[in-house]
């Protein structure tokens, strides 16, 4: 079976030479995403909250296209620039996984595309 490219408006457009997602067999792999304004291309960087739910949306919108969602990831990878902001991410995070939360690493980088505050991948399986 070949792999299906997952491509919606209704979250950001790729900013480099990556999909927003891939769809293999069963597994749907999303592209990390940030807090870009689907309809604006303007970046959402009021506070590390309003960040993490963009980010958090803009996941939604490619799950939703593939005909999946948040019940069905198994893995998240979070990238932040400040540890120190864990606490408010986890906060805003946690609403999307209020039952059955996938596995997950959350890791501290030094920097991020468009310098954005944090960075959110998944994994889902049907």
């Amino acid at each position: 079976m070949a792999n299906k490219i997952i491509f919606t408006k209704e979250a950001p457009a790729p900013i480099g030479p990556y999909s927003q997602a891939v769809l293999a067999g069963n597994t749907l792999y999303v592209s990390g995403q940030i807090p870009l304004d689907a309809d604006t291309g303007e970046l959402i960087n009021e506070n590390i909250t309003e960040e993490t739910h963009a980010v958090m949306k803009n996941l939604e919108a490619v799950l939703r296209a593939a005909e999946f969602g948040f019940s069905d990831v198994v893995k998240c990878s979070i990238f932040i620039k400040n540890m120190d902001e864990f606490g408010t991410i986890n906060e805003a995070y946690g609403q999307y996984f209020k039952v059955n939360p996938p596995a997950r690493e959350t890791v501290e980088v030094s920097k991020l595309p468009k310098n954005v505050n944090v960075e959110i991948s998944c994994i889902a399986v049907k």
